[in-house]
């Protein structure tokens, strides 16, 4: 007879209700509705769960909060679409819990204090953090501060104990071979900083298709993600290399700005020049032509890196997530 202990999602299952509400029925919390209560109570008789005292001595001595450090000092940046949606996921699965949430731009020295001061001060139980650079002070501060971290997307680095990231790499690559495979041979990129893991993986997963094809590579610029930078990039392409025939770009805002660029130099899409994306934002749908683009699950990025810092919270231990990607096929290619 197998000794395996009933886990926490099994409880939820039986019952019919999130993990959070099993959560909060373990630990007598509030805001819990008496048919849910019953619920979980009777699926926790029927598998004969029993709570872990770590996990039950973790949960009585919780702060109520959690942080998203985002390692940039632009505040505008929670009105950008990717960002918006990611926080759209993490509030979602936050919403499931008695946890609050905290927003940090952490990028400058008033910021990366500030994430300190919290940390220190123990107010937060866990920390997700994303868009980190090369040797981001980011991570030895969450480190530091001795609770549950939880990456979204992998530091250039290397993979840590815990994150959630997109196929970047593959996604890239599966575009590239997608613009090989309708004949186009003078395949350009404008990639992302390759100081940050996502700029250098999609920049790779273009390296790879490329020389697998056989195709001369060199044809090259860089942005920062912003639309404005995909227009300078795009500019700075079509004057050193005046025979491109289609550009991969490493996000939609910058292919949006490459998009405008080439209706002012008179290039027709895709007649003259190919264009793909990736993050298939909403806008994606609505640029002229509409963005062939590699979609990535955004919202779906922000929730379960937040599951997998709510399941580390209460002590159990989950596995890194990749998601898929897939090429989205529009006008623009």
């Amino acid at each position: 007879m197998s000794s395996r202990q009933p886990t926490l999602d099994e409880v939820a299952e039986r019952a019919g209700v999130s993990r959070g509400t099993v959560s909060r029925v373990i630990n007598n919390a509030q805001h819990v509705s008496g048919k849910a209560r019953a619920a979980v109570e009777k699926a926790i008789g029927e598998l004969g769960y029993v709570p872990s005292a770590a996990a039950r001595s973790l949960a009585t001595a919780r702060r109520g909060a959690v942080v998203l450090a985002i390692s940039s000092d632009d505040p505008a940046l929670f009105a950008n679409q990717f960002f918006a949606e990611v926080i759209t996921g993490v509030n979602a699965v936050i919403e499931e819990t008695d946890l609050e949430l905290l927003l940090v731009l952490a990028a400058s020295e008033r910021g990366r204090a500030r994430l300190t001061k919290i940390l220190q001060s123990r107010g937060a139980d866990g920390v997700m953090l994303m868009a980190l650079r090369e040797n981001d002070p980011l991570v030895k501060i969450a480190e530091d501060g001795q609770v549950p971290v939880v990456h979204g997307g992998r530091p250039l680095e290397g993979p840590p104990q815990w994150y959630v990231d997109a196929d970047n790499r593959g996604g890239a690559r599966a575009a590239v071979e997608y613009l090989i495979s309708t004949g186009r041979e003078r395949i350009a990129t404008i990639a992302g900083p390759q100081d940050q893991n996502v700029g250098a993986c999609r920049y790779l997963g273009y390296r790879e298709a490329i020389a697998l094809a056989g195709l001369g590579a060199g044809r090259v610029a860089y942005g920062d993600f912003s639309e404005a930078s995909g227009a300078e990039a795009m500019t700075e392409l079509l004057d050193t290399h005046p025979d491109v025939d289609a550009v991969f770009v490493a996000s939609d805002a910058m292919a949006s700005g490459a998009l405008g660029v080439l209706r002012e130099r008179g290039h027709s899409v895709p007649g003259d020049i190919a264009v793909v994306g990736f993050n298939d934002v909403v806008t994606a749908r609505h640029t002229q032509p509409a963005l062939t683009t590699v979609r990535q699950p955004i919202e779906a990025l922000g929730r379960e890196m937040t599951r997998m810092l709510v399941r580390l919270i209460a002590g159990e231990r989950p596995t890194p997530l990749i998601l898929p990607t897939e090429l989205v096929v529009r006008e623009s290619a």
